[in-house]
C-alpha cells in the first residue's frame, strides 16, 4: 500500500503545472515572484466582481516605509508588487463580508530600470489562472480585461500616475 500511495504522489507532482516556468514575451517570469505568497500586504481592494490583495517584497516595503510613494522619488529597482485576484462572494458567516471565492488571476510588477527602460523602469505582466486545469497562462487580448501578454502590458494606463512612480497602490496606515 505504501508503494502504491507514494507512486500516486510522485505521478501526481509529475503531471502538476510548474507555474515557475510560465515566462511572457520581453523577459517578465513567474520565477522572479518565487515566494510571494509569504510577502507582506500592502492594500486589499475591490473592483466589481474582483477582490484583490496586493503585496510586496522587502524591497519595496521598506520604499513605502521610507513613503517613497509620491512627488517625483522613485521606488528602487528589485521592487516588486503582485497582485492576486479572486471572485468575490457574500459569505453565509454572520455580518455576510465579502470575500474570495474563485482564483482569477496573479499581477506581477517588477522595477528594473535596465531591463524596462520604454516603460517608466517598470516590467508587468498577468497570468490568468483556470481552475478547472489548476494552471496558468499568461494573459492575452481575449481576456477580460484584456491585456497584452507582454512585459509592458500596463505601462501605458499608468502613465496617469507618472509622478507616483507608476504605481496606483498605497500602503495604508497601520
Amino acid at each position: 500500500m505504501r508503494f502504491w500511495l507514494s507512486r500516486w504522489v510522485s505521478l501526481a507532482a509529475i503531471s502538476a503545472q510548474d507555474k515557475y516556468t510560465l515566462k511572457v514575451p520581453g523577459g517578465l517570469a513567474f520565477s522572479e515572484f518565487r515566494g510571494f505568497e509569504d510577502w507582506q500586504t500592502v492594500a486589499v481592494s475591490q473592483s466589481g466582481d474582483k477582490i484583490e490583495i496586493i503585496l510586496a517584497n522587502p524591497v519595496m516595503i521598506d520604499a513605502y516605509r521610507a513613503r517613497v510613494t509620491g512627488e517625483g522619488k522613485k521606488f528602487p529597482d528589485g521592487s516588486k508588487l503582485p497582485k492576486i485576484h479572486w471572485t468575490a462572494k457574500k459569505s453565509t458567516e454572520p455580518g455576510s463580508p465579502t470575500i474570495p471565492n474563485t482564483l482569477h488571476d496573479v499581477d506581477f510588477m517588477v522595477r528594473d530600470s535596465t531591463r524596462f527602460k520604454d516603460s517608466g523602469a517598470w516590467g508587468y505582466t498577468v497570468f490568468e489562472y483556470d481552475a478547472a486545469s489548476d494552471a496558468f497562462r499568461p494573459s492575452t487580448l481575449a481576456d477580460k480585461p484584456p491585456q497584452a501578454n507582454d512585459a509592458k502590458c500596463g505601462s501605458a494606463r499608468r502613465t496617469v500616475v507618472a509622478n507616483k512612480d507608476y504605481v496606483f497602490t498605497a500602503y495604508g496606515k497601520r
